[in-house]
């Protein structure tokens, strides 16, 4: 029995998930909740629990990465997420934060400011960032 590529996703949906890690300095000793996480990528706050400056950073490259981010820290789809900026950037409040283009320049750009916040596919973090949260 041959079976038709399409039939092959509808019976194995998950083979194609992935999961996604919010990865921070190693020497940043701030704890993380969703919310914390949530609130410092929608830009609600600019700041981690303890005061220092924190700076997130979006991938662009990684779509399957991004969705699970943006469902499961931000609770928004693309498209709402992306709703959500238009009305910032047109009022003025706010523009998205920066993208990089792949998990590794991620974990590069973590791994070289104490200040930054991003998220990775999980297989792409290395023992030069720490890993504060897990979304599978």
């Amino acid at each position: 029995m041959k079976f038709k590529p399409i039939l092959i996703f509808l019976l194995f949906p998950l083979a194609a998930a992935a999961d996604v890690a919010v990865i921070v300095h190693p020497t940043n000793k701030n704890t993380f909740a969703v919310s914390d996480v949530e609130s410092i990528f929608m830009l609600k706050k600019s700041t981690f629990t303890d005061g220092s400056k924190a700076t997130p950073f979006y991938l662009s490259g990684d779509e399957t990465s991004r969705n699970i981010f943006n469902e499961k820290a931000l609770g928004k789809s693309s498209s709402q997420l992306k709703a959500y900026w238009s009305k910032l950037v047109f009022t003025g409040k706010g523009t998205p934060p920066p993208e990089l283009a792949t998990s590794a320049d991620a974990v590069a750009k973590v791994a070289a400011d104490p200040t930054a916040v991003a998220y990775v596919d999980k297989s792409a973090v290395t023992p030069a960032v720490k890993v504060v949260l897990s979304l599978p």
